[in-house]
């Protein structure tokens, strides 16, 4: 059975920096991050192929990034300058079909 797990959310202030990983049960050629805000829309925030190919949100980009360590299978969201719009539940998911349970950020001061 496949499993991700997120985890390295929290409460952050605005500017601040938090890193986010996704466990997974094998290693998968693609993965990537997903963000629902509340009220909104599940929206792409990332995505990684092959270790190599990488893909942003215009709103992220030179802000976040993501990388994997396949030794470890697992995937990482680096975030930096935190904004509150930021704030949201953070998704890993898996060659386009297998979904984590999400991890809360929260952007505020």
């Amino acid at each position: 059975q496949v499993q991700l797990v997120e985890s390295g959310g929290g409460l952050v202030q605005p500017g601040g920096s938090l890193r986010l990983s996704c466990a997974a049960s094998r290693k998968f050629f693609s993965m990537a991050w997903y963000r629902q805000a509340p009220g909104k829309e599940r929206e792409l925030v990332a995505t990684i192929r092959s270790g190599v190919y990488t893909n942003y949100a215009d709103s992220v980009k030179g802000r976040f990034t993501i990388s994997r360590d396949n030794a470890k299978n697992t995937v990482y969201l680096q975030m930096n300058s935190l904004k509150p719009e930021d704030t949201a539940v953070y998704y890993c998911k898996a060659e386009g079909m297998y979904w984590g349970q999400g991890t809360q950020v929260t952007v505020s001061s």
